[in-house]
């Protein structure tokens, strides 16, 4: 594929005369159907044509353009496109100081002394929280992120009440729903059911589109099995169809209640979630999975509690989340003003991680587990280049979509492949259509007789096809690579998991404030792996990136270190302990409903392990306890209702 902004030559009769409106239209049919180039091009003409005015093209441009990894010269474009982001997130949003009501939020730059006031926004921004994830925006990047949350929030509801045509329903009356109806009624209850001597488990509900064959669910999809039926009752209301049932029926062990609302609006989900009386309502999407996630729905207040956890690691800006579910290195309370919710911070990682349990088919020519990486160069014939007769010395990897790199990234890289003679770079070609401009950046920077590079470094850089499911991705780190270089300042999220679970390390930056930013950093924290965390910026990820691939025994050691906490049985290390996790998460969840019911002011909520059995972690006959526990629990409950 060529270059973006060669590209517009083409295709001319389609475009010729169109307004910006029918531009962008057209581009939308090209995204739908993954035709990424094509939409981005159109795109960027409905924002040229518009004069910049119809943002929305502008910035699905530059979130096309990053797809592609089409930067520009040497990243010049791609500098550009942040400072327009940068424009745009300071124009629209002003603050009132002052008492507020509801709308009140902490602004600024994210220190905890910074004056309250009402936000008000002229216009919703039209760069989607989701795509700013992966932008460095600079120094208060972390709080212009909050911003797009905060203005993608403020309409989240209204947008679920527009119709087709444009016109807009109007909100019922009594939405959304009173918390503090909801406290006197729930603790009504529970003062009836303390003069009667029982105790019954909180209702907890997990809200998500990708309750299915996606990311989320692959790392949590060992978790609901440990629950304690006597502390919880698990629910779940998934808005997207089922795809791998096989998958999905060992997913759902431990669930209470199952229901698909595919067919409900998002105020039908809301009295549908309050009439069963859920007390914790969990989202798992976030803004992720725009068109399929319940937009509009938490908006409405269908539970007492509201909890953001995983997908979507950033705060959601509004002020119906209680909490976002963490912990106290991926959002150290220093932080806190980056985020509209309290933090809920979990010991040991906030991730629910279980290891993939199924087995992909293995690609055509290359046998997963059999081969070191070295061996197996990234599947490629010639991985150094034609006619090289050197051995490949070490695999660097980055499995993660391209749409998560940038320029700063692939230059560390470069730095990295440079300075370990005969070492290779092994990345997914996801999207295919990224790899051409991926090349040509490379080309540019290594061409430029300033930027030190001597080797033509594309020669050393390989791609392999992307997976539609998680264990082939897993299997294939453990063959492929000998270590991860993390992306900056988005993290691989399921794709580190997976690679850590298979005994690579992770190399990751430090030096964000994002939550998205820090995930691999306190992983490598847990797993005693602080060495590979970059608290020194990119000159630091190079150095250790490059002491890994030439110190043999520093690696080795690091690799050893890393494989023994997967191995490590009776009890299980903390960070691969499933039951463990479980056993604080839910904890957490009885604080915070405590705190509620006792009409405690929201603030943050820390879970500590106590000592002795609870921080010891779980042994194989303590996690088959626990989960035949929950097996003896649904097995009454299905009698129960049986002889009703």
């Amino acid at each position: 594929m060529g270059s973006f902004w060669g590209q517009f030559t083409k295709h001319s009769d389609e475009s010729d005369g169109k307004s910006p409106e029918e531009l962008y239209n057209l581009g939308t049919q090209y995204f739908n159907t993954k035709q990424l180039p094509r939409a981005a091009e159109l795109f960027e003409l409905s924002c040229k044509a518009s004069k910049r005015e119809l943002h929305v093209a502008c910035t699905n441009a530059v979130y096309l353009r990053t797809n592609l990894c089409d930067w520009g010269y040497r990243g010049e474009g791609f500098e550009r496109d942040m400072r327009n982001h940068r424009g745009e997130m300071e124009m629209y949003r002003s603050v009132e100081s002052g008492a507020g009501d509801e709308t009140r939020r902490v602004v600024g730059n994210g220190n905890r002394d910074e004056e309250e006031g009402v936000i008000h926004w002229q216009r919703a921004t039209s760069v989607h929280p989701h795509m700013m994830l992966g932008y460095p925006l600079g120094n208060d990047s972390a709080i212009l992120k909050r911003y797009a949350a905060e203005s993608m929030a403020s309409l989240d509801e209204l947008r679920a009440r527009i119709e087709d045509g444009g016109t807009i329903k109007d909100r019922p009356a009594d939405l959304p729903f009173s918390v503090d109806e909801m406290r006197n009624k729930f603790l009504l209850k529970h003062r009836e059911q303390q003069m009667k001597g029982v105790a019954q488990p909180i209702k907890v509900g997990f809200v998500a589109c990708s309750f299915n064959s996606k990311a989320v669910l692959y790392l949590s999809h060992d978790m609901f099995r440990f629950f304690d039926p006597n502390i919880v009752q698990i629910h779940i209301f998934s808005t997207g169809p089922p795809d791998n049932p096989l998958f999905l029926q060992g997913v759902m062990r431990g669930v209470d209640w199952r229901q698909r609302v595919i067919d409900s609006d998002h105020v039908g989900l809301a009295r549908y979630i309050r009439e069963r009386e859920i007390q914790i309502l969990i989202e798992w999407d976030g803004y992720a999975r725009q068109g399929e996630r319940a937009a509009g729905l938490m908006a409405l207040r269908p539970a007492p509690i509201q909890i953001l956890h995983q997908e979507f690691l950033m705060t959601s800006g509004a002020q119906y989340f209680d909490y976002v579910l963490t912990d106290k290195v991926a959002s150290p309370l220093e932080r806190e003003g980056l985020y509209t919710e309290k933090f809920l911070h979990l010991p040991n990682h906030f991730f629910s991680k279980g290891p993939s349990s199924a087995k992909g088919e293995e690609g055509a020519g290359f046998q997963i587990g059999v081969g070191s990486p070295q061996e197996n160069a990234c599947l490629s014939p010639n991985p150094l280049g034609a006619g090289a007769e050197e051995d490949v010395s070490f695999v660097y990897c980055n499995f993660n979509k391209l749409l998560k790199n940038n320029p700063e990234t692939l230059r560390s890289w470069l730095q990295i492949l440079e300075n370990v003679p005969n070492s290779i770079l092994c990345l997914l070609e996801n999207p295919k259509e990224g790899v051409a401009n991926l090349r040509k950046f490379v080309d540019d920077v290594t061409a430029d007789l300033e930027s030190g590079f001597i080797t033509n470094l594309n020669n050393r850089i390989h791609f392999i096809q992307w997976e539609n499911n998680p264990f082939d991705h897993q299997q294939r780190s453990h063959s492929l690579c000998n270590a991860m270089l993390d992306s900056h300042p988005y993290n691989g999220h399921t794709t580190a998991q997976d690679a850590l679970y298979a005994g690579v390390p992770i190399v990751t930056r430090s030096d964000g404030d994002e939550m998205a930013s820090r995930v691999t950093t306190s992983a490598n924290i847990v797993l005693g792996l602080d060495e590979l965390n970059a608290y020194g910026g990119s000159k630091d990820y190079e150095s250790i990136a490059i002491r890994l691939g030439k110190d043999e025994a520093w690696f080795s050691s690091l690799r050893e270190k890393l494989v023994d906490t997967c191995l490590q049985k009776d009890p299980m290390h903390p960070y691969w302990d499933v039951p463990r996790y479980v056993a604080n998460f839910q904890r957490g969840l009885q604080l915070v409903w405590n705190r509620f019911l006792d009409g405690g002011e929201l603030d943050h909520v820390e879970v500590v392990e106590g000592k002795g059995a609870q921080s010891q972690g779980t042994t194989e006959a303590e996690m088959v306890a626990k989960e035949e526990k929950r097996r003896e629990a649904k097995r009454r409950r299905t009698a129960k209702t049986d002889e009703l």
